[in-house]
């Protein structure tokens, strides 16, 4: 809320009020962490992914590459190395057909336009 100065009686109401009345919850803001790219906003504690104002829909796979690209952005990264880190397993050697679908529908939903593939 923003209060001007003429509003500070109407502030010192709504708080003598707020006192009388203590089963009312106590809300605070929190810091959310958020990466930011050119016009790419990543809210890391919502799995939420805003590209230029609207808001993409991903996959829990998509979401998890375009973090780890966005966290390493400028750095080329293998698909193996890709594999590796979201599937959190040792690849089998299918990983360039398994990480290259992700990154295809990635680039399809015109999140990824700053970052580097591999």
């Amino acid at each position: 809320m923003e209060f001007k100065a003429q509003d500070s009686t109407a502030f010192d109401d709504m708080l003598a009020f707020v006192k009388q009345h203590p089963d009312f919850e106590k809300l605070e803001i929190s810091y959310e962490p958020t990466l930011s790219l050119s016009g790419l906003e990543i809210n890391l504690s919502r799995r939420r992914v805003i590209n230029n104002g609207q808001e993409i829909e991903l996959t829990v796979k998509e979401y998890d590459i375009l973090c780890l690209l966005a966290a390493n952005k400028g750095r080329v990264l293998t698909y193996e190395q890709i594999y590796d880190k979201v599937w959190g397993e040792i690849s089998a050697g299918n990983e360039k057909d398994t990480v290259g679908f992700h990154i295809r529908n990635l680039r399809k939903n015109f999140v990824i336009q700053t970052l580097t593939f591999p």
